[in-house]
């Protein structure tokens, strides 16, 4: 059963910013393990209360959202606004060109 929020000086900073700057009402996506309703993935039942700790949180505009980064948790790159494979092509003479 989750009993709170705690929020990281930084995660709070961010979340007023984004507010500020009228991305408040954009949808959210949480970013925790998937072992557990919580953010600890040691506490894979979640019988006792546990409070949910934001440690930041990322606006990604280009998809649209906001992420909340819970726990220890890593994030996988994003995508570029123009993708590599937008500069791949074949020349003339049927030889790829543009990649890396």
């Amino acid at each position: 059963m989750q009993s709170g929020v705690e929020y990281t000086e930084e995660a709070n900073r961010v979340i007023e910013k984004l507010e500020k700057e009228s991305y408040g009402n954009m949808p959210v996506c949480i970013a925790k393990t998937q072992y557990s309703l919580s953010d600890d993935a040691k506490d894979l039942l979640c019988l006792n209360p546990f409070k949910i700790h934001v440690k930041n949180v990322i606006l990604k505009t280009g998809a649209g959202f906001i992420v909340v980064l819970t726990g220890n948790i890593f994030t996988m790159p994003g995508l570029p606004k123009v993708p590599a494979s937008e500069k791949i092509d074949i020349d003339e003479n049927g030889e790829i060109v543009g990649i890396f």
